[in-house]
């Protein structure tokens, strides 16, 4: 059990900002992050938050689904959701395209780019819910809070019968073991510049057989 029960929480537009707050103090030091907006070239920062922006604007606005943890009316840990049908529209988006452009330049959202489609490169055939930001505030990490929010998420795909499971992906080496601590199984690896990038996949909940008499 998490150490602090949070609330859970179905996400709508109007956490936007929360959302955004958190996922890029998340996301700041995380080294996929890093290499795919150049941590080590001034305005690092302003790239990462315009990223999140852009991410999080779009993920509402297309009606995407997201999942929040809250304690005491903060928002402290959130998963976005993108279903099987819907996975590749945010990135196919001309509009979100150029506002990337703008906001973090053409190298990076080339880099980005091309690190969405080396992922989804990774994965079998099949429909799938993939996560494209999840995140726990750093100030509430250790709490146990990244396993509530998981159980949340798994509890909620698999109300989706044609989803085969959950598909994260991480270029953090300390993620590795809790993920697999928490059912998921590695599926791929690729190389993000420096960055080994791998992917996980969580199956969805098989329903019970009853025994044959």
């Amino acid at each position: 059990m998490p150490d602090r029960l949070a609330q859970v929480r179905m996400l709508d537009s109007g956490y936007s900002r929360e959302a955004r707050s958190l996922l890029y103090h998340a996301y700041r030091h995380e080294p996929t992050f890093a290499y795919l907006f150049e941590a080590d070239r001034p305005g690092y920062d302003q790239r990462v938050r315009a990223t999140v922006r852009e991410l999080v604007h779009q993920h509402f606005s297309e009606d995407l689904p997201g999942i929040g943890l809250l304690i005491d009316d903060r928002l402290v840990g959130l998963a976005l959701i993108a279903p099987p049908q819907r996975r590749l529209d945010i990135t196919e988006s001309w509009f979100w395209r150029l506002r990337m452009l703008l906001s973090t330049g053409f190298r990076c959202t080339k880099r980005y780019l091309a690190y969405h489609d080396a992922v989804l490169a990774c994965l079998p055939p099949g429909p799938y819910h993939i996560l494209p930001l999840l995140g726990v505030h750093p100030q509430f990490q250790g709490q146990r809070l990244g396993e509530q929010l998981l159980e949340a998420l798994h509890a909620w795909c698999a109300e989706d019968a044609g989803s085969q499971g959950v598909v994260i992906d991480t270029g953090n080496a300390r993620y590795l073991e809790f993920y697999k601590r928490q059912g998921y199984e590695e599926i791929g690896e690729v190389a993000i510049g420096p960055i080994r990038e791998h992917v996980f996949f969580h199956p969805a909940p098989r329903p019970a057989v009853p025994p044959q008499a």
